[in-house]
């Protein structure tokens, strides 16, 4: 599979390349950026991938989308900035998920903005069956 191409129309730009883990049932969201565009690929295992839209000046403010990735369904999510998003692990072994954002993680000046996983700010559901 192609993750992502320099001439595909959701292309933002390349910062890094960086995968992170969770093993089974473990959730890590919610987390936004100010700036970066995030582009999630789950390479090993399965995952739900969670997006919600809390931008003010969005059409689509205060909607949810989820995503069930990973083997037996490989594809791509490209996240905007301020759009909060998480992954839980669905695979009896740890989910990968490779990100490769448009900007490089600043050490001095991270551009994170984090709430907990079960916020009341997003109704989500994280144990609810995936779609």
């Amino acid at each position: 599979m192609e993750i992502l191409r320099a001439d595909w129309e959701n292309f933002a730009g390349f910062g890094q390349a960086y995968i992170t883990t969770a093993h089974p049932g473990i959730i890590k969201a919610w987390h936004s950026h100010r700036h970066q565009t995030d582009n999630f690929c789950v390479i090993s295992g399965r995952a739900k991938v969670a997006l919600y839209d809390g931008r003010e000046d969005s059409p689509t403010k205060g909607e949810l989308n989820e995503y069930i990735l990973g083997e037996g369904n490989f594809g791509l999510v490209t996240i905007p900035p301020l759009v909060h998003h998480g992954f839980m692990c669905l695979s009896e072994v740890a989910a990968m998920v490779l990100n490769l954002p448009n900007r490089l993680y600043n050490y001095e000046e991270p551009d994170e903005l984090r709430l907990p996983h079960d916020t009341d700010k997003i109704l989500y559901d994280w144990r609810a069956e995936g779609k």
